[in-house]
This record gives C-alpha cells, structure tokens and sequence, in this order.
C-alpha cells in the first residue's frame, strides 16, 4: 500500500451554533435530557447517526444549520443548554468540595476494559462497563478528583443480529474514532503523544485519545497506529486494540499488558501522577506491576519496599463470583511475556508466577489475575453483601487460618447514574414533587421520602405513558429486524400489531450468560401461553439481550425464545430485540410494568438493570441474588452510611433485621426465599414454578386490580415503595462517595505517609515483614489458661492467660486476641468477637505471658474460646497477612 497524508475534516458551525462543538465533544449532553434535545431537533439524523452529535454534524445538510443559526427558538434553546453546561463544568459546590475542599486533594485513576457511556461509544460489553460509565459520571457530578483508563477498541464489542432461524450472529464494524466524541492528545510538536510498551522482541506503541465526561478525563489507548507494524502469526500489533474481548488467550494477555502497563505509561507521558489507582476487575492488575517497578526505578528500591509504597494507593473491585469468569494465564504464555519483566524487577520468576497463584509454591498452576490484584491492592471489595461472601469464600485460601467473615475483602454495593436511566417524564415529575436536589444528593433519603406526595393518578398516567413508548418502540425495532432479514412483507406489517400499550409489560434484557435463566419463564410452554393470553387479564414479555460469541449455550436459550415467539399463542405476547445495546436497555427500563429477573443463586455479582428499572417505578420481580438479596431486606439502619464503617469491613452498612413491611406496599417479588439445590434442574423446577405461582396469584391480579377512578391503587403504592425504600441507596453518587470516604481518601493518606522521607516508612514496613517472615515459625501459643469454664451465668466475668512463644519478636510485634463465641453444630466458632489481650510482662519458659480480664458472655447457649496471634503494625492496613496467622493449638 502506498503511503498516503491523511488530514481531519471537521463540521463547520455557523457563528451563532459554534457553542454546540463545546457541547457535542463533552459526554455531559449523555445524561441531560434538554441537550439530547437539542440534538433531536433533526430526529431522523439523530437515529441514522447512532445518537452520535458529533457524526450527526458531519453529515447535516449546512443550508440546515444556516436555518437553524436564523431559529430564534433554536437559539434559546441552545443558549439554555449551554449556560447549564457552563455552570455544570464551573460549579464550585460539588459534593467533594463541599466535604473536602480545604484537604489535599487526591488524584484518583480509575482503569477499567470497558466503559459503557453511551450508545454511539461501542467500548463495552455489558454490566461491567455500565457500572464503570456510571462511576465516571457521578465522579463528574460529584466533583471528585477522578480520571478514567482503558482501551479505544477499533471495532469494539460486536453487534448482534438474528439469522431466520433465530440463531445469534456477530457483526464488527470499525468505530471510526474522528467522528465520535473523542479528542487525540497530542505532544507539544503538535503530533499524536504516542507511547510504547515491551512486548516479546519488540516495543508496541499506542495513541491516547480522550473522552470527556463532563468533569471527568478518560483516556483511550489505540494501537491501530503505523509504528506497529509486527505482524506474526497472521496477528498484527495494531490489532491489539481491535476487539473488546475478542481473540484467544494470547491477545487477552496483550491487551491487559497494554491495559495495565500501557495505561499507567499513558498517564506518565501526559504529566499525570495520581496517588490512587482503582481496579475495576482484575484486567489492569499488571498496573500494579508497573508502578512498583517505576518506584524501584525512580528512587533505587528494592521489589519488597517499592511494593508497600505503591499497594498503599491500591483499589481493587471484583466482579465475577464464578471462577471462569477470572482471567488465568498459562506459565509458558507467562514466560514469553514476563520473564525479562520479572528480571526487572529484581525476582526470580517463580517469585513472580507466586504473586498470580492461589498456591505460590504451586509450578503448574496458571497465573490469576485476580489473585494478583487481591495480593498486590491495600483494599479490594464485592459489589454486594452476597457477592461479598461468596468472594471471601472463594478466595480464603490466599488467607490460610483466617475465618471467612474476616477475609480483609469489603464491600461497597453497585448503583446506577439515575440521570443516564431516568426518562425525562420521570425527571420531570420528581423535579416537582422532590424537588431539583434529588440529582445533586440522591443518597439524602428524605428527598426520597416525598414520593409518597406524587398524585397516584399523575404516577400512572406518566408510566402509562412510558409504556406506550415502549411497545411503539419494540415495534419499530421489530419491523426494522424483520427487515433487515428479508422477510415477508405480511410479516413486517404484521409487527404493527404485536403488544399492546395497555396490558400487563414484563422486561428482561441482560446477558444471556446459562447462569441467568432466561428461559425460566418458558419451561411450562402452555401454562406460560394461558397466563399470556387470559382475555380479562392479559400478559406480554419483551425479551433483549446476547451472549458471548463463544458462548453456544447462552445462544441456544435465544433461540429457544425467538422460536417459542413464532408460535400462534406468543405471537403477539412474546418479543425478541435484536441488538442489544443501551438505547434498547434505556426504553425498556423506563417502560415496563415488571423487570423479570432469574439468576441462580449466588451466582450474580450484583446486576444493576433492577435498579435502573426501580429508578422509574419499575417493579421488580427476581431470585434473592445479587443486588435484589440485598434489596429485599429494605429494612436498612440508616445511620450506618454516615458513621463510620467497621475497619474489616470498609462501606458495608448494617440492616435492621427486625423491619416489617407493609404487605400492601411491598418494594416488589422474591423468587423463594433464597435456597439452593444441589441439582440445578430441581432448582429450577422449583423457582419457576415459584415464579408462575407468583404472577397469577399476586402480580397479574395486583396490576388489574382497579378502584373507582380506574387506577391500581395497590400497584401504584409498590411503585411508591420501591422508589422512596431503594433509590436512595442503589445509585452511584452513594456508591462513589462510599469509595471516596471508606477507600480514596484513606489509601492517598497511606501512600502519602510512606512515600514522605525519601520513602521511609515504605522501607521500614518492608523490612519488618521480611524480619516477620523469617521469625514468624517461631510464634506458637503454647498454652491457654481459663479457669473452670464448663458452666457460668450470662454476663458472668472470665479471665483468660496464654503463654505465647515469639521467638526473636518482641510484644509489639503482634497483636494477641481473645476469640469467643457460639459454637455450632460443627464444631466451630460462629459470630465470634475478638478481645485484645495484654502482655503482662512476665515470662515463663513457654514464652510471654499475655491475659483479657473481664470477659464476659451476653448469651446463653454452648461457647468456645481459643487464642490467636496477628501481626501488629502502625502502617498495616490489615493485621491478616497471607499465611501469618497463628492459632492456640487446644
């Protein structure tokens, strides 16, 4: 191919619309319903573009935009638009700076694979980059210090279509990146800042491009540049960047090199240096990497010191609660990429595969990078109170000793941009009823407590509303499929008729991973069709979503419904979108009656779709997993997200189990009570026939249940109930401001208290870990001394001594505990509380003599009580070191 000089085309604005390209290029206008607006004024450009503004500029006709620069009311429009934007961008009453605006303010770096932003923006797949949008956006509108990294996909995640016999294909097209809302960072010569990374036998570069979300920076890595021109094997370097999860395990492990590695080079070479990095996912864990070894370059470390100054601005999230889901790389694969790395940073390169191992000793075992990310982050949290669990569960063989309810994994819950999910005629109505706040503040609960002021008839009439947009919608998209597959004419008019704007909508739209069950709802065929055909109480479903390419079983379950829905019975009740996407996601959350939900159990990290659907009034109908496990025991105590959270559980808060609700205003359905079958099968026989019994004893018969005045009374108080219970807490202004207090801010004060001094106090944790390590086989609780405990009173006053071996450590060393509680039916100790125990001072041949006094028991019933010995340090995050927990041996 012949060299040849590109150059960019960019639209031309008449004067008076010049404002409009500060507007197109800042991802603000996603969540503003009046931008969106604005840019809607040509409807038809607006769908042809994909909701692109910037590609919609492109391609207007200019003797339009001449008009539209003589529009009067335009013009207004646009001078609205842009004095909102103006005072957005230049506010100076955020959140963050209203609590935190006299303190240092911290640079916080947020990597993730994907970012889901907006429709035009294809660099996500699902829930994942949902979440990460999500966070970016409220970091923006709460102020926060926060910038985003990740990868600028050339063809992104594929989009979906249905061949005729329903069977899910893939189509990539190329994204073409200067005519999106993106921006090329250049160097001060004026050409594209480009920077490199070690690959085996070559450097790969890459460009940064950034997205701006309102306050927030997001930066981009492309490696679709000249300069990678390594082709072997039919791959070239400039593919690195092609597909979001695209390719085998060697471009996973080249994509989260450039991720990782790439990233952070990325911020060095913009002059950017955050103090604290957030992990979303284990995809970017080599970040950690690294910045440990850019410290040991830059001030002359060892691996052991640079790595506690570089863990203490470490933020890891998982999402994943099924093992497959995490990334593992095989050692040959590992030895390829890594072994001159690990050279570098001065291990040997078993000491290197032990950091990604379950079992550090283990050579066969793939590299984790799950297990790196929780090895080398000073925190690391679930998304959900269940999720949490399960995570600490799986992952408590990196902590051997320690109980699982004190695996050092916290929890911070997922929430949603309720601006990015919240139709406009919702907006609307909870601006007049709770008042503007509700965006700035949507945690504060008693702006959520004024739901119960909006007139029941304006309620319904606004999500009647909703759901007429919805089925015109479904329609749309529908007859736009059929024609796309080069159906009968009879069947594309015959999309006219399918749904009905006033029955009974049921939604699911999600991943069509096994484990979520779509098809629960479909195992009895012909109670399913007499449900959805009941002439005095109809029921329709709309169906969205799609499975991974690789994923046969997740396709098969699509084509099980788009078959079912080609039956007389479902013809009409029963719809499958093709290409799922956000736009879909949006319409649907905003206008179905239900949002059906089946996970099993507890396999769903946490699922976020319910809480956009809960945002609008949406009821929710789902298993007792993830988020809705959490949701369904709304009896929260409150205080608890504004005290201070348990230092082993950072950004959990406590619920009143007591809390009853009213029947009759209940937040929605639970599938059962949360049980699990060895069998999945019988697991899902009895959760679906749960779920029958559920729409035609309670919800179908609540939906049409009317009063004089044609309303569902009963419904209409859910609706009240689900909002006023949840929104207030399952939305990320909560979420983040949770990670900025329980995790930002007390990970920027770590890293700047050991990097000061030339890094002293890095070097001196390291070193007292490494004389920990060598002393530690020494430690052993040589004996307990409790008196005569075979019965006593409740209440009753106990003294505990143990004799405590410590070897060449000294008393300040660790911390000796008292550990007391219930003892089940296994044998162990449950709900346990921890007493410190002091050293006396007095020695015996057996070693230190530590002792709790006043001790007591405030239940009856059978106890236990043992001794434990933990590290103890000023500087530790956590006392639970891998593998240096020590337990009185009777």
């Amino acid at each position: 191919m012949k060299p040849i000089r590109t150059f960019t085309v960019k639209p031309f604005l008449p004067v008076a619309l010049e404002r409009q390209r500060d507007l197109v290029y800042n991802l603000r206008w996603a969540w503003n319903h009046d931008a969106i607006e604005l840019f809607r004024w040509d409807r038809d450009l607006w769908e042809q573009s994909g909701h692109n503004p910037v590609l919609m500029l492109g391609r207007i006709d200019q003797a339009r935009l001449q008009d539209a620069a003589m529009d009067e009311g335009f013009l207004a429009h646009l001078n609205r638009v842009a004095s909102d934007f103006d005072a957005y961008l230049n506010s100076d009453s955020s959140w963050f700076r209203r609590q935190h605006g006299k303190a240092e303010h911290p640079l916080i770096a947020y990597f993730s694979a994907e970012f889901g932003l907006t429709d035009c923006l294809s660099i996500f797949a699902g829930g994942l980059g949902i979440l990460a949008g999500d966070h970016l956006k409220s970091g923006s509108d709460l102020g926060l210090p926060l910038i985003g990294v990740g990868l600028l996909y050339q063809q992104g995640y594929f989009r979906q279509y249905l061949n005729e016999a329903g069977w899910q294909q893939e189509q990539y097209v190329d994204n073409d990146f200067h005519n999106l809302p993106l921006t090329l960072e250049r160097g001060g010569d004026g050409q594209p800042l480009v920077i490199e990374v070690p690959y085996p036998g070559r450097n790969v570069a890459a460009q940064i491009w950034r997205a701006q979300i309102g306050r927030v920076a997001l930066y981009l890595l492309d490696t679709n540049i000249p300069q990678n021109s390594f082709t072997q094997n039919g791959r070239r370097d400039q593919d690195i960047s092609d597909q979001l999860y695209g390719g085998d395990n060697e471009m996973r492990i080249q994509q989260e090199i450039m991720l990782g590695i790439g990233g952070f080079r990325a911020l060095e070479a913009l002059g950017i240096e955050p103090s604290v990095y957030h992990l979303n996912e284990g995809h970017s864990a080599f970040l950690a990497l690294e910045r440990t070894r850019r410290l040991m370059e830059r001030h002359g470390l060892s691996f052991a010191e640079a790595r506690e100054a570089a863990s203490a601005g470490l933020i890891f999230t998982t999402h994943t609660p099924v093992s497959a889901g995490h990334d593992y790389f095989a050692p040959d694969l590992m030895v390829r990429y890594f072994s001159e790395y690990a050279n570098r940073l001065g291990l040997s390169f078993n000491d290197f595969m032990a950091l990604g191992r379950k079992e550090s000793d283990n050579g066969g075992e793939p590299f984790c990078m799950t297990v790196l990310a929780l090895r080398m982050a000073q925190s690391s949290n679930g998304v959900s109170r269940l999720h949490t669990r399960v995570t600490r569960r799986m992952w408590q063989s990196l902590w051997p000793g320690v109980p699982e309810n004190e695996i050092p994994i916290g929890q911070v819950t997922n929430g949603v941009h309720f601006q990015s999910w919240i139709s406009q005629e919702m907006d609307e109505l909870y601006d007049r009823y709770l008042g503007p706040r509700w965006r700035e503040e949507p945690g504060d609960e008693t702006l959520w407590a004024r739901v119960h002021r909006i007139s029941s008839e304006e309620l319904w009439r606004t999500h009647e509303r909703r759901r007429e947009r919805l089925v015109n919608f479904a329609r749309c998209r529908l007859r736009a499929q059929l024609e796309r597959r080069g159906a009968p004419q009879s069947e594309i008019e015959a999309a006219n008729e399918v749904l009905n704007p006033d029955i009974l909508t049921i939604g699911f739209a999600r991943r069509f991973a096994t484990y979520k069950r779509a098809t629960l709802l479909l195992r009895d065929p012909e109670r399913l069709a007499r449900i959805l055909n009941d002439p005095g109480r109809p029921v329709q479903i709309l169906f969205a979503g799609q499975a991974h390419p690789h994923d046969e079983a997740g396709k098969e379950l699509i084509k099980q419904i788009v078959a079912l829905s080609r039956q007389p019975e479902f013809r009409n009740r029963l719809v499958f979108l093709e290409g799922y996407g956000m736009a879909i996601a949006r319409s649907m959350v905003q206008g179905a009656d239900v949002w059906l939900s089946t996970p099993r159990r507890p396999f769903e990290a946490s699922g976020t779709s319910g809480m956009k659907a809960a945002a609008n009034g949406v009821l929710n109908l789902s298993t007792l997993d993830g988020w809705w496990d959490e949701a369904w025991d709304c009896g929260f105590d409150r205080t608890s997200l504004t005290s201070p959270a348990p230092e082993s559980d950072p950004g959990s808060f406590k619920y009143n189990e007591s809390a009853i609700r009213d029947p009759q205003s209940a937040i929605g359905w639970a599938i059962g009570r949360g049980e699990t079958y060895e069998d999945s099968d019988h697991q899902d026989e009895v959760e679906a026939e749960a779920l029958y019994e559920l729409l035609e004893s309670d919800v179908i018969p609540t939906f049409y249940e009317r009063s004089a005045d044609k309303l569902p009374r009963r419904w209409i108080a859910r609706m009240k109930a689900s909002i006023g219970n949840l929104c207030h807490f399952f939305n990320t202004h909560r979420m983040v401001r949770e990670y900025t207090e329980a995790y930002y801010l007390p990970a920027a004060a770590r890293h700047r208290q050991l990097i000061e001094d030339e890094l002293a106090r890095a070097r001196s944790l390291a070193a007292w870990k490494e004389r920990l390590r060598q002393q530690w086989p020494a430690v052993r609780v040589a004996s307990v001394t409790t008196g005569e405990l075979a019965e006593i009173q409740v209440n009753n006053q106990i003294r505990v001594q143990a004799q405590v071996r410590l070897g060449a450590l000294t008393p300040e060393d660790v911390a000796v505990e008292l550990y007391l509680g219930l003892v089940n039916a296994e044998g162990e100790i449950v709900g346990a509380q921890t007493v410190p125990m002091h050293a006396t001072g007095a020695k015996t041949s057996d070693g230190q003599i530590f002792e709790a006094n006043s001790v007591t028991c405030g239940r009856s019933g059978l106890h236990g009580v043992t001794v434990r010995v933990l590290p103890r340090h000023a500087d530790l995050i956590t006392p639970f070191l891998p593998g240096l927990i020590v337990w009185a041996e009777t």
